[in-house]
């Protein structure tokens, strides 16, 4: 009898990615400056919790190539001075770790995390890919997830087509094609492994895992999903590179996930009509 798909336990259910375990050595140092530079820069008045996601906690990380992620759960929204002091704890780890090339750090407060709106979106990517650093865990106050329900697919990345057409503006403003390639790719990878992820029963934050798993369902979309898995590592100064992402992936996504699961807000929409 087969197991679990990735991602996912015994009863199809999400199973939260990474852990304190899988933090590699030369990156531990970094993880504990980071809690206390928060513990510093938020006291508990303010700071709810703080998590971390990415490639640090699911053992992925590369020295020198990978970012450190956090998330800060906020007790009241954010404003100027909160987010002047995570700029400057950012910068200074940055500065400080050269195992690191830079410091993402999302700035949310409580209510909107554990709110029914951000119900499939930021709460699950709460509940399922980030893990504690401090204070309490939110995910104990949200549902469990599986990969097969429509409105998480909808929810996560049912807004791709309101992306393309801010990359086109960047890519027409002069913007580097590195980091733009890079970003776009990564979505859209995100998002193809989104529009099958029910249909496999599983979950991956592996790119070229994601390509592979989608390109079993699309073998049409394939060796496409497969450049833009290679372009979401490093990125690309190819002009050939935008095109097939914006032009040609990223429109025929755009549709399939809008006829597949709908579009981002859409049953919130009609609700309120």
């Amino acid at each position: 009898m087969a197991g679990p798909r990735p991602g996912t336990d015994a009863a199809g259910y999400f199973v939260r990615e990474g852990s304190p375990d899988r933090v590699g050595a030369e990156f531990a140092p970094v993880v504990a400056a980071a809690v206390e530079a928060v513990q510093a820069a938020f006291g508990p008045d303010r700071l709810h919790s703080a998590y971390l996601y990415g490639s640090i906690p699911r053992g992925a990380a590369e020295a020198g190539r990978s970012d450190l992620d956090l998330l800060l759960a906020l007790r009241q929204p954010p404003g100027p001075a909160d987010r002047a002091a995570v700029d400057a704890l950012s910068a200074a780890l940055d500065e400080q770790f050269t195992q690191i090339t830079g410091v993402g750090a999302l700035l949310l407060p409580v209510e909107r995390l554990l709110s029914e709106a951000e119900r499939y979106d930021l709460g699950w990517f709460l509940a399922c890919l980030c893990i504690p650093l401090l204070g309490p865990d939110l995910a104990k106050q949200l549902p469990r997830y599986r990969p097969e329900d429509t409105a998480l697919a909808r929810e996560t990345n049912g807004e791709i087509a309101d992306w393309l057409p801010r990359w086109r503006e960047r890519a027409a403003a002069g913007a580097d094609p590195v980091a733009l390639t890079r970003g776009a790719a990564r979505k859209l990878v995100r998002t193809g492994l989104t529009l099958v992820m029910g249909r496999w029963g599983g979950w991956t934050s592996d790119l070229a895992h994601s390509a592979e798993v989608f390109a079993a369902y699309y073998p049409e979309q394939a060796p496409r999903m497969r450049r833009a898995a290679a372009a979401a590592r490093v990125g690309s100064a190819d002009p050939a590179v935008p095109a097939l992402l914006l032009d040609e992936l990223g429109p025929w996504l755009a549709a399939e996930y809008a006829r597949v699961h709908g579009v981002k807000g859409e049953s919130r929409n009609q609700s309120r009509s």
